[in-house]
């Protein structure tokens, strides 16, 4: 949407040109909507999940906390094609922050469908290459069509993307095989060879709700439930091309472009209690008994209610219960992601298996999630020393004192324990000979694909 970029000498303004252009699905302009739209992601009553990321925004927690009007925040619109930014301090991963949220919405659409507002395609309105079509909000198949208005429409080679969801690989396996879908999730065990090749990954975990179960709220616990898990031989039950997740970060994530996890790894920093020991993990467990005054933890593990989730719980449990015995028992709950997602914002769980991607390269996009506070820390814990760290982490310019702050900051996920990572999960995708130019960096992006016969 923006030509040019520029930044201030001391970093703290940010100007944005804008197309001329670019028009709304409806005809209308895209101008000053970006405004808008950042002070709805920070206004309170959105209750949106990305407010965590744009803290360094003028005015920024003070809009979140509700102290201060939205239209304080430090985005301003100087005319219809130019957006201005202010910050309070210098950001050293600003412009790639500028990501999915920072999208435009229109204003127009939101106030005339209000609470139905993005629930289904019908009731949104469209910038990009595509407008979605046939989408109820719970439907299996829908459609992308051409955005006849998108800016650069003459470029865009395809008409219409269909899109069905398929809940087993092995159902998209057989679809793609008899000609049915030109694109399809490969199947686990088909994909095992792939595994070693580089991609985007996100982290799968298990996330603790410390707030409310006072078992998990016990560090001892919960260092002893990761190290008894035998990531290695949980990447290899579940398949695919995952691999042992040791840190919470995952593997694409860089800082300048320097890979964040090789040079956690080169530090000698440790990743304790995500090693399998599990002679260790017993010792810690009974002294998380003792200190709970316990001789039995019982807990519910949530996840969705698709075949991978079911067999990474299935496993998790059955590793516990086997290495603990009698003294843990775990019931396993299975239920569609909408549920799921939602018992978490209420804080409706004990533990939950859920996952991660970031929307912007760097390691702090992960990292800030487990922040005092943070929108995806639904267990609400809180470490002062682990907000210290990232707090400077995200002002330092200095890459090598950056790197540091950062270092220090999963250390201490690791000592805590507040989730456990279990694996980086890359999905390996069949795709058809004659489909050209797909991009897929964590979603699928078809502005450039283009389909031969």
């Amino acid at each position: 949407m923006a030509t040019v970029s520029t930044v201030s000498k001391d970093g703290l303004t940010w100007t944005f040109k804008l197309r001329k252009d670019a028009k709304w699905s409806n005809g209308e302009p895209v101008t000053a909507n970006f405004v808008y739209s950042l002070r709805r992601v920070m206004d309170p009553k959105t209750q949106s999940q990305q407010q965590n990321n744009y803290q360094a925004v003028k005015n920024a927690p003070e809009v979140v906390a509700g102290k201060k009007s939205p239209t304080s925040l430090g985005v301003e619109a100087k005319d219809k094609h130019t957006l201005v930014v202010h910050l309070t301090h210098p950001v050293p991963y600003f412009k790639t922050l500028t990501a999915s949220s920072w999208n435009p919405v229109s204003e127009k659409a939101v106030k005339k469908y209000g609470k139905k507002y993005g629930t289904a395609s019908k009731y949104m309105v469209y910038n990009g290459p595509f407008v979605s079509t046939g989408w109820t909000g719970s439907n299996l198949s829908w459609k992308l069509k051409k955005n006849n208005y998108y800016w650069n429409k003459k470029n865009v080679k395809l008409n219409t993307v269909n899109y069905t969801v398929v809940k087993t690989p092995a159902t998209d396996y057989t679809l793609y095989q008899s000609g049915k879908l030109d694109g399809a999730f490969l199947d686990t065990q088909a994909s095992k060879k792939l595994k070693h090749q580089t991609g985007y990954r996100r982290t799968e975990y298990l996330t603790y709700n410390v707030s409310q179960n006072k078992d998990m709220a016990n560090v001892n616990l919960r260092r002893a439930f990761s190290m008894v898990l035998n990531r290695k031989e949980l990447a290899s039950t579940v398949g695919g091309v995952n691999t042992v997740a040791t840190t919470f970060t995952a593997p694409q994530e860089t800082v300048n472009g320097m890979n964040f996890n090789k040079y956690f790894a080169e530090q000698n920093a440790t990743s304790k209690y995500t090693e399998f020991n599990k002679k260790a993990g017993q010792a810690l467990f009974d002294k998380a008994l003792k200190e709970l005054g316990k001789s039995k933890v019982e807990f519910t593990l949530g996840g969705d209610d698709d075949d991978l989730s079911k067999k990474v719980m299935e496993y998790v449990q059955s590793q516990l219960e086997s290495t603990f015995g009698k003294k843990v028992e775990v019931h396993v709950q299975s239920m569609p992601k909408t549920t799921r997602v939602s018992n978490m914002l209420n804080g409706k769980y004990d533990v939950d298996f859920t996952g991660l991607t970031t929307g912007y390269n760097d390691p702090y996009a992960m990292l800030s999630v487990m922040m005092s506070g943070g929108n995806y820390n639904f267990g609400k814990w809180s470490n002062k020393q682990y907000d210290q760290y990232l707090t400077l982490s995200s002002e330092e310019m200095n890459v090598k004192k950056r790197l540091t702050d950062l270092v220090k900051a999963e250390q201490v996920l690791d000592d805590q324990q507040p989730l456990i990572p279990l694996y980086h999960d890359g999905q390996a995708w069949m795709v058809r000979r004659n489909v050209h130019g797909l991009v897929f960096n964590g979603s699928f992006d078809f502005r450039n694909t283009f389909v031969t016969k």
